[in-house]
């Protein structure tokens, strides 16, 4: 009988009601299948602002290295919605990604028969709809150095950084490759090759690692215009990937799909074999 240990961190809005399900759902998977999930609980976000004045405690990440898995809910709602604060909730949630090494997002967009009324759109469009989107986690716009607000002459200005070596794109891309390789065979790789110089070295290595793989179809597709091919045909799309920034928006927009970002479960992990992905 295998045992786990899982911090459940509920975060903020709805999170605490969704972990609460998702703690029961474990504990019915663990009964059928002889499993023994330990639970301990923590606070992370919005919560962890009011009680500590940091949207994650270093002990409270040192706990989450030391877990066999994390259930995380929600952070963040309008009581904290100020863009300008110095701490905000969403960062308890990127301190996590980068502590914890999880590179890569794995969404699934799913639309579910009993649930198509709930989308906006006709349900001869999105019906059988089943993609899974593939997103960076730990690069790109989010974490590229410098990222800073300065004043120069009198003048506000702001950077971010869209950093991106080449390990890390060809991880995602041999991932999402493999992924599709368990499924339809297809990968839609996302980037903005035509006006960025780190989506042209993520589409050349994209393009490298699908010699690899010549069982799978792979094609390249401009994110702006991959928003608009996601709503006039959702169902002919399988795996996609997508860096960090890219991957953020198109899976909000995914959600639409189905009706509600609720319906869109998701998973954040890091390197699972020797080959580094």
């Amino acid at each position: 009988m295998a045992t786990f240990e899982i911090l459940v961190l509920p975060g903020d809005g709805i999170g605490p009601e969704v972990a609460a399900e998702g703690v029961r759902v474990l504990e019915a998977v663990g009964q059928k299948f002889e499993h023994v999930f330990k639970f301990t609980h923590d606070i992370v976000g919005g919560a962890s602002i009011d009680a500590h004045g940091v949207a994650i405690r270093p002990e409270t990440l040192e706990r989450a290295k030391a877990s066999d898995a994390v259930l995380f809910g929600a952070v963040g709602g309008p009581k904290w919605d100020n863009p300008l604060a110095d701490v905000r909730p969403e960062q308890g949630l990127l301190a996590l990604r980068s502590g914890l090494q999880l590179w890569a997002n794995l969404r699934p967009v799913v639309a579910i028969p009993a649930l198509l009324h709930a989308s906006t759109l006709k349900p001869e469009i999105i019906e059988g709809v089943d993609i899974l989107v593939i997103r960076e986690l730990t690069s790109g716009l989010y974490f590229g150095k410098p990222q800073e607000r300065r004043v120069v002459n009198g003048r506000r200005e702001a950077v971010d950084t869209n950093y991106y070596n080449e390990d890390e794109i060809a991880r995602m891309a041999h991932l999402g490759f493999r992924t599709a390789r368990e499924r339809k065979k297809k990968l839609t790789s996302l980037d903005k090759a035509n006006v960025m110089a780190s989506s042209r070295l993520w589409r050349e290595v994209v393009s490298e690692v699908a010699k690899d793989y010549p069982d799978v179809k792979l094609e390249h597709v401009l994110a702006d215009a991959m928003t608009m091919h996601l709503i006039r045909r959702p169902r002919d799309f399988d795996v996609v990937i997508a860096d960090n920034m890219f991957g953020d928006i198109i899976t909000d927009e995914a959600s639409m799909l189905t009706g509600s970002m609720g319906m869109l479960p998701s998973a954040s992990l890091g390197t699972l074999g020797e080959d580094g992905t």
